[in-house]
C-alpha cells in the first residue's frame, strides 16, 4: 500500500497548473477577495475550493500516471466529486471500477502488474481486502480526516458501542465508514440522514417508537441483524466529514439527552461517546460563507459538483439568507435571465428566470472542496461577460 508521494510533483506540476490553477482567482485574493467590474462587485469567500486532502489526492493520481506510464491504472470510484477532474483522469487513461464513470471491468480482472488508486473518500474494507488479494499496486489517497473517523468507529465497535453515523448512506465515504464498524465481531451501525431521522431514533430510545416502523424507516441504513431494542442502548456518534457541522452537533446532543432520560445521567459515560469528526476544511468553508453573508450579498453562487456533499451544504447555508444558486460549472449560467442550478436540500435540478437582478449587484461566490480555481475563474468571467 502506497500512501505517500512518488517524488514526482515537479514533473506533474505544469499539467496540474494548466488544468486547475487560476491567475484571476489569485488576483482577486491579492485584492482583498474583491473585484469590481461595471455593475458587478464579486466577493470571494475567504476559504473555498480545493482542500489539502483533495489537492493531495489529485497530485498522487497524476504522479501515479507519471510513475507507471505503461501500466493499466484504475480508480475504485470518482477520485473527488468533480466532473472535470474525473473526466481529465479518464482522458489520461485511468479507468474507473465503479460509479458514473465505470467501465466494463471488475476487480477480478485486475492483476499484479496493474495499479489501483483509492480515492479521497476511501473505499470499503471488503473492497480493499479483495484488491490486496489480487496483488496489484495500491495507491491510497484516502483523506486523513476520513481515516480518523474510521479509527473512532472501529474503537466504538471494539468497545461494544453501536456507531450512529450522520451521513448520506449512498455516499462513498459513509459506506466505507460503515464497513469499518463491522471490523470487530458484533459491530453495528446506523446511518442518520438528518435531524428528522435523528428525532425518530431519540423517540425510540425514550420508549416512544414502534419497532416495525423504525426498521422500515432505516431499512438499508443499518447493519445486518440490527435490533433497535438491543443496539441503541450504547452508541458512539460519528459523521461523514462533509456534513453540516451544526446539524451533526445538534444530533449528538439530542442522542445524549435521550440516553440520559432513558438510563439516567449516571449511566451516560457507559452508554454514549462522541467526537467531532467534521473535517476542519469543511468547517472553515462553512464559516467563510457565513462571514460573506454578513457583508450583505445580493445573491450567492456556489460552484461544485451536484453530487458533492460539502458543496451542497454550503448552498444550504447561504440559501437561508439570500438567493443562492448551486451550479456545477460555467455551463449552468445560460444567460442574464436564466440559470440552471441544484435546489438546496434537494437533488432536483431547476432553471430559474431573471436570476441576475438589474442594477448594482454584490455577488458572493464560494466553491466546494472539490472545485478547482480554474472553474471559479470561468464562472466569474462568464458573469462579467453577460452583465456588461
Amino acid at each position: 500500500m502506497i500512501r505517500k508521494s512518488f517524488g514526482l510533483k515537479d514533473k506533474v506540476r505544469p499539467a496540474l497548473e494548466a488544468a486547475y490553477h487560476s491567475p484571476l482567482v489569485e488576483q482577486i485574493k491579492a485584492g482583498g477577495y474583491r473585484l469590481e467590474k461595471g455593475r458587478i462587485s464579486v466577493r470571494l469567500a475567504r476559504e473555498f475550493g480545493f482542500c489539502y486532502g483533495v489537492d493531495r489526492a489529485i497530485d498522487y493520481a497524476y504522479e501515479t500516471r507519471a510513475k507507471f506510464p505503461d501500466r493499466q491504472i484504475f480508480l475504485t470510484n470518482e477520485i473527488i466529486h468533480n466532473p472535470q477532474v474525473n473526466i481529465r483522469l479518464r482522458e489520461m487513461g485511468v479507468r474507473f471500477l465503479s460509479g458514473s464513470y465505470a467501465e466494463k471491468v471488475t476487480a477480478d480482472e485486475i492483476g499484479p502488474q496493474d495499479v489501483v488508486i483509492i480515492p479521497a473518500f476511501g473505499t470499503s474494507a471488503g473492497e480493499l481486502d479483495a484488491l490486496e488479494k489480487r496483488g496489484c499496486v495500491l495507491v491510497d489517497t484516502t483523506c486523513g480526516s476520513v481515516m480518523s473517523v474510521w479509527k473512532r468507529v472501529e474503537a466504538y465497535s471494539r468497545d461494544g458501542f453501536t456507531s450512529v453515523i450522520h451521513g448520506k448512506f449512498d455516499h462513498e465515504e459513509t459506506r466505507a465508514t460503515c464497513s469499518r464498524a463491522l471490523r470487530h465481531p458484533g459491530g453495528k451501525y446506523l446511518v442518520l440522514r438528518d435531524k428528522k431521522q435523528a428525532q425518530a431514533v431519540c423517540d425510540y430510545i425514550r420508549g416512544r417508537g414502534n419497532r416495525e416502523a423504525f426498521l422500515a424507516e432505516f431499512c438499508g441504513a443499518v447493519s445486518e441483524g440490527f435490533d433497535p431494542d438491543r443496539d441503541l442502548a450504547a452508541i458512539g456518534c460519528a459523521n461523514q466529514t462533509t456534513m453540516l457541522s451544526s446539524e451533526s452537533m445538534e444530533i449528538a446532543r439530542g442522542l445524549r439527552e435521550a440516553l440520559s432520560e432513558r438510563y439516567g445521567v449516571g449511566e451516560i459515560e457507559r452508554r454514549f461517546r462522541h467526537f467531532d469528526t467534521i473535517c476542519s476544511a469543511t468547517q472553515d468553508r462553512q464559516d467563510a460563507v457565513m462571514s460573506l453573508i454578513r457583508e450583505g450579498m445580493t445573491l450567492m453562487l456556489v460552484v461544485g459538483g451536484f453530487n458533492s456533499s460539502n458543496t451542497g451544504h454550503l448552498a444550504e447555508i447561504a440559501a437561508e439568507f439570500c438567493p443562492t444558486f448551486h451550479i456545477d460549472d460555467v455551463a449552468c449560467i445560460l444567460s442574464t435571465s436564466r440559470i440552471r442550478s441544484k435546489k438546496p436540500h434537494s437533488s432536483e435540478i431547476i432553471e430559474t428566470e431573471n436570476w441576475l437582478p438589474a442594477g448594482p449587484v454584490k455577488l458572493g461566490i464560494t466553491a466546494g472542496a472539490s472545485t478547482p480555481d480554474r472553474m471559479v475563474e470561468e464562472v466569474i468571467n462568464r458573469i462579467f461577460e453577460i452583465a456588461s
